[in-house]
């Protein structure tokens, strides 16, 4: 879900976007709470979604029934952000009425400036459908990296009428606006005072170059493994290429581009049959790509996102190190964070991005479900790398003493994710199933996988990876 989906909704008849927002599942900027909540406990989602990239908050709305909110607590919710929440959450509360009289509050939540807290003094950050409170060093993180305003939140030297016409109109009618300034302030890419912000000149200028020469996406091709320097160095002479546009076109431009240039492999495909497959797969090049625009440092100039491309791997750079205190030895353990929350809330209305901050989980299942080696971030004094190896993630012993069926087999495993039976993979693999029974549990006593069943005649026993 998008936060583009409840603008919509809320332009529905009363009625209507009610039951609706009944039925809406809750996301990184939607969240429902019982008209019977007290401002103390409506302070939590609100420093939450201001820690993160804002969002909407219907209050009236309890296990899958309106019960509304009562007219004598209307003020004092409307009031929580400035009594429960430290500095005051930044919102907007309407009032949506149903013909039966029940009465919903619609809260809007802008993306903070700084780290908000509750009034008892605990932080929240919103993550998926969740309001999480942050330990000590979460916390350090975050107020590390807000210890000023979001970069694509300050002001650009140029007006409504320079950003691009058709991108403009065509992210307006995505979410329902009724004009191009109501858009945008609808995004908070405009200021309190009406002036254009970074972020809304990144995403809807036709060349957002003309202010920031370094916002661009470099992809590079090599003919070996190693880059190799001067006369060696392995660049093919059309390797080099610099997409420029928006945002999204950038994202665009460039996915296309890898696609054409990432190395394929004959590898087993679902079909049971030998196929061309890309040495990473499309998905998690693709992720990483996308992280790497929406998060890298825009306040950075000279420098620019690279995506290089060898014989066996991947690797992605962006200027902008990981939030603070955070260990790019440990990616699975980094906690959201957004540091262009504007950019990041555009480009999920437009599908570019998904909601639930956990890119990097994807990235390791993914790469895991294939049986290639982890990913491998990294970072310097200014930027963060990630690479993306085609390598297999057994050991290069393990794996030579393995039988080549048995390694198709795996393969096999691999590739359908799910747990199979004997006949089920022997007939994908297209062997006779004794001797995929006998494959399988050479890859059993190595560990590789795991039989599950009731005992030796189960007619719905399965195997599956460890």
């Amino acid at each position: 879900m998008s936060p583009a989906e409840v603008d919509r909704i809320l332009a529905l008849p009363a009625d209507d976007a009610l039951e609706q927002l009944i039925q809406l599942r809750e996301s990184q900027w939607f969240e429902r709470k019982s008209g019977r909540i007290s401002a103390k406990d409506l302070a939590v989602p609100l420093v939450a979604m201001a820690n993160a990239e804002g969002g909407c908050i219907v209050v009236g709305i309890h296990d899958g029934n309106a019960d509304g909110v009562g007219e004598e607590r209307i003020n004092a919710l409307r009031q929580a952000a400035y009594d429960f929440t430290i500095p005051t959450v930044r919102c907007s509360t309407t009032e949506l009425s149903s013909h039966d009289g029940t009465i919903l509050l619609v809260i809007r939540v802008a993306p903070g400036e700084q780290v908000h807290e509750t009034t008892k003094g605990d932080v929240f950050l919103r993550v998926g459908d969740e309001s999480r409170r942050l330990g000590f060093a979460q916390r350090r993180e975050l107020e590390y990296d807000r210890g000023s305003a979001p970069f694509d939140g300050t002001i650009v030297d140029a007006g409504i009428t320079d950003l691009d016409r058709e991108q403009v109109v065509s992210y307006q009618q995505a979410i329902g606006a009724k004009s191009p300034e109501g858009m945008l302030s609808a995004r908070d890419l405009l200021t309190r005072d009406g002036r254009l912000t970074v972020a809304a000149w990144l995403l809807f200028a036709a060349r957002p170059q003309s202010l920031f020469p370094s916002a661009v996406i470099r992809v590079l091709r090599y003919a070996e493994n190693d880059r190799g320097t001067g006369a060696r160095m392995s660049l093919y002479d059309d390797g080099d290429v610099r997409l420029d546009g928006s945002i999204p076109e950038q994202i665009t431009k460039a996915a296309a581009l890898v696609t054409e240039w990432v190395p394929k492999v004959q590898a087993l495909a679902p079909s049971g049959r030998f196929e061309p497959r890309p040495i990473i797969p499309r998905d998690v090049w693709l992720e990483g790509l996308v992280n790497a625009v929406l998060h890298r440092s825009y306040s950075m100039a000279g420098d620019h996102i690279r995506v290089e491309i060898f014989p066996n791997r991947i690797e992605i750079e962006n200027p902008g190190r990981f939030p603070g205190l955070a260990n790019p030895t440990k990616p699975l353990s980094i906690s959201r964070y957004a540091r262009n929350p504007r950019i990041v809330r555009v480009c999920s209305d437009l599908g570019i991005a998904r909601e639930l901050g956990e890119g990097i989980k994807r990235i390791f299942e993914e790469m895991r479900r294939l049986g290639l080696t982890d990913p491998i971030y990294s970072q310097t004094s200014g930027s963060v790398r990630l690479t993306l190896s085609s390598a297999d993630a057994l050991p290069d012993d393990l794996r030579a003493t393995l039988p080549t069926g048995a390694r198709t087999v795996l393969d096999a495993l691999r590739v359908t994710s799910r747990p199979m039976s004997t006949g089920q993979v022997a007939d994908l693999v297209g062997i006779a199933r004794p001797t995929a029974g006998r494959h399988l549990q050479t890859l059993r006593k190595h560990g590789l996988v795991v039989w599950n069943g009731q005992g030796p005649k189960d007619p719905r026993a399965s195997w599956s990876l460890h």
